[in-house]
């Protein structure tokens, strides 16, 4: 068995990070241009920004990826956790990355004291929803968008 570390992403993974972004972006049929992953980088680097990454490595490769940040609950005065992406490389599915990802969101949002980690997924990801159903607890919210 390989062993999966999970670690904060570091400047140096640019390039695997690169790559599985992309793979995450094309899976839900999302367009995106390197300039919109150079902003989504510099945000993930950023202290100043919010927004921060983990990611998953086997034997010195990058076989997955997640974002996480934090929001504010109005309604209960405490910060949650909200975990923006989670990607897994094709090839590594079933390895334990997504769960070991998620175990590492969750590790962070503990320690900084967050009251709950939160994520969305598209209806039809059923195979990542077998995970997410094993995992976490669906919530019965519906979530609507207002396009600018």
């Amino acid at each position: 068995m390989t062993d999966i570390t999970i670690r904060p992403l570091a400047a140096q993974d640019r390039a695997a990070w690169d790559t599985l972004y992309t793979g995450y972006a094309e899976f839900y049929g999302v367009p995106q241009t390197p300039e919109m992953r150079d902003t989504v980088f510099s945000w993930l680097m950023s202290d100043d920004h919010e927004s921060a990454g983990l990611v998953a490595d086997m034997d010195g490769t990058l076989i997955g990826l997640t974002h996480y940040r934090p929001f504010a609950s109005p309604l209960r005065a405490i910060t949650n956790c909200f975990l923006d992406d989670l990607f897994v490389d094709p090839a590594a599915r079933g390895s334990g990355a997504a769960q070991a990802l998620i175990d590492g969101v969750t590790e962070v949002a503990q320690t900084r004291g967050w009251g709950v980690v939160r994520w969305i997924t598209a209806e039809d990801n059923y195979r990542a929803r077998g995970l997410y159903d094993r995992t976490a607890t669906r919530t019965p919210w519906v979530t609507y968008d207002i396009k600018l």
